[in-house]
């Protein structure tokens, strides 16, 4: 493959001539410098230090929500891996090849044997930030997921991530690149807060709309508790199940259902509807009040035997039943045994609370409505400032885009 002057070809691709690619090793504070974490975490100790684990690490950064605790005992017995902040983590399982830099509020804490922590050499002319910013793009995940075993889900090592080649432009340049992908990652950074923040008040709209504590001016009518069998219709017969094989002969643009959502697009349909499907087993029961349990459908597509089909009944408002399932908690009605199911049966026993007038139910329905379409703007931001993204650190890392 013919190189283009100002450029030559190493073993991950074409750089300029003035940068390196050298083994992730080098660049470290000593050969020792990747090493993983606490075995035994025992139970969580609300007074303990936190601990990263795999799934922690997720798209560049680490949720601090939702780290656990581990007492200062077992703390103290893994030193080594006691972080100070501005090191680099990688997730080994749960998201394998994750990787972020440790915030310095995290100074302190530990980490899981699911995380492998990486020590840059700090008298060194290697830009911390620089090296994340690689490993988190295209190439740098190529890399290290290269070698990662296992089938149903893949396990890094942290001989892997030894085996690791990065690129090292001039350390001005490294700043350079690591300066504007952190102006890239501060506007998605605040496009996900600002979801956050409408989600918070979208929860906050639904406890009071659905529950009748808050009126819509000029409604004062009565509200009424009434069955999911007197509110709806059950379309089940319409379900018609399809395995892998008999979908993959059938590709094409009507969308597949299943219990949370489309799974798949093939060249036929079994409903053409305004429907709601709510999870009849593998749903997000337990995660109600921040995943769905259920969604909405509209026209031509198919349905398998995971999720029930609900239609509204005359006098009743689809999207006001939408709402009033989508986050509900029904695990009492769940028949218990090796996965939570909801069968036909105790569906029609769950009960609404709503305004015995249909237009009082369509008014709380559109606000809620117009609330997901604002989010999903916004969400539609945040996916393109991703991909943005991506696409600068694929210039910048393999020297399309000089700064320097």
């Amino acid at each position: 493959m013919e190189v283009k002057k100002g450029y030559k070809q190493t073993e991950i691709g074409a750089v300029p001539d003035d940068w390196n690619v050298v083994p992730i090793t080098s660049v470290l504070e000593r050969s020792t410098s990747i090493t993983y974490g606490v075995v035994q975490p025992g139970p969580n100790d609300p007074t303990g230090v936190p601990f990263i684990r795999g799934g922690d690490v997720y798209q560049g950064k680490i949720n601090e929500s939702q780290l656990r605790t581990i007492t200062h005992a077992v703390a103290s017995q893994y030193k080594r891996t006691q972080l100070r902040g501005g090191e680099i983590v990688i997730s080994l399982v749960g998201y394998p090849g994750e990787s972020a830099i440790v915030p310095h509020s995290l100074a302190g804490a530990n980490i899981a044997r699911q995380v492998a922590l990486v020590r840059v050499d700090e008298c060194s002319s290697v830009c911390t930030r620089f090296i994340c910013i690689f490993l988190q793009s295209n190439i740098g995940r190529r890399l290290l997921l290269n070698e990662a075993i296992g089938s149903a889900q893949q396990v890094i090592n942290l001989r892997d991530i030894s085996k690791v080649l990065v690129v090292l432009p001039p350390s001005q340049e490294q700043e350079a690149i690591a300066e504007v992908l952190s102006d890239a990652d501060a506007l998605i950074e605040s496009l996900e807060q600002l979801v956050a923040k409408k989600r918070q008040i979208k929860h906050g709209a639904m406890q009071e709309l659905l529950t009748g504590h808050k009126r819509l001016p000029g409604f004062s009518g009565e509200w009424e508790i009434m069955s999911v069998q007197e509110i709806a219709d059950c379309l089940d017969n319409l379900r018609v199940p399809l395995n892998d094989s008999q979908r993959a002969s059938m590709k094409g643009d009507f969308p597949y259902c299943g219990a949370n959502g489309v799974l798949d697009f093939i060249d036929r349909y079994c409903v053409d509807e305004s429907v709601v499907l709510i999870a009849e087993d593998g749903g997000y029961f337990d995660e109600y009040l921040t995943r769905p349990i259920a969604y909405r459908m509209t026209g031509k597509f198919w349905v398998n035997n995971h999720a029930h089909i609900l239609r509204s009944k005359p006098g009743f408002d689809q999207d006001f039943l939408y709402y009033s399932l989508v986050h509900k908690n029904i695990l009492s009605f769940l028949a218990s045994g090796t996965r939570a199911k909801l069968n036909k049966a105790e569906l029609f026993k769950i009960t609404i609370r709503q305004p015995a007038c249909m237009k009082e139910q369509t008014a709380i329905a559109a606000i809620l409505s117009d609330m997901d379409t604002e989010i999903a703007a916004i969400e539609s931001k945040l996916t393109k400032a991703r991909l943005i993204k991506q696409g600068m650190m694929q210039e910048l890392l393999t020297g399309r885009i000089r700064l320097v």
